[in-house]
């Protein structure tokens, strides 16, 4: 199975054209600029009409008017995860969406908490910390969510949020995609992270990055 994974198109969706084919494609947050519904709109449109099985969004903090909100409209192979999972032919997906008032209350730490143990991929749109989340200096990753990540050890782990340390980091028992498409100029410098995946080990097969 492959799955491609994008992250922080800020309202530029439309400029990824020529996609790399995949069974999966998974965005990791931040669509819009300013979280008003039109953006969510625009890019769920196009998200929809995108040639994949499977599609699979989970928030960012530029998408706050999702927090809470109940989509319908849907087609039945497009999923929006809010601090719940699917399965997919047989791989656990699992999504921690990051809405601003969430960091600010604290809420955001008690679904942390709340990632189940027996998930092969998890989806949020912060980093833990030290991995690729390093920009001007700071680490702006999630300490408690690195902890959790220590202790649930699912197979990969995708997100975004900090745009100029995309990449892929192989650790001990995960794989991490920050898959940040724009820069911190909001202009558009990468593609995505495309992994290809054996969906009865979960191993990964191959690696490529799109620039």
């Amino acid at each position: 199975m492959k799955l491609l994974h994008i992250s922080d198109t800020h309202g530029k969706h439309k400029l990824l054209t020529g996609l790399p084919v995949a069974d999966i494609i998974i965005h990791s947050g931040d669509v819009g600029m300013i979280g008003t519904e039109e953006e969510v709109i625009d890019f769920l449109n196009w998200f929809l009409d995108l040639p994949y099985r499977y599609k699979i969004f989970v928030p960012g903090n530029h998408d706050d008017c999702l927090m809470d909100a109940e989509i319908s409209g849907l087609d039945n192979n497009c999923f929006i995860l809010c601090n719940k999972g699917i399965d997919i032919e047989g791989v656990k997906i699992y999504g921690v969406p990051t809405f601003t008032e969430y960091a600010i209350t604290g809420e955001e730490d008690k679904y942390i908490n709340l990632i189940p143990n027996n998930i092969d991929i998890l989806v949020t749109h912060q980093p833990p910390y030290g991995i690729l989340d390093y920009s001007d200096g700071v680490h702006y990753g999630s300490v408690l969510l690195l902890k959790r990540l220590m202790e649930i050890k699912p197979k990969f782990h995708l997100f975004g949020h900090i745009h100029d340390a995309y990449g892929i980091e192989k650790g001990q028992y995960t794989l991490f995609s920050n898959s940040s498409v724009m820069d911190n100029n909001y202009q558009l410098k990468h593609k995505a992270n495309l992994l290809v995946i054996n969906t009865t080990g979960n191993d990964v097969l191959s690696l490529c990055p799109n620039q």
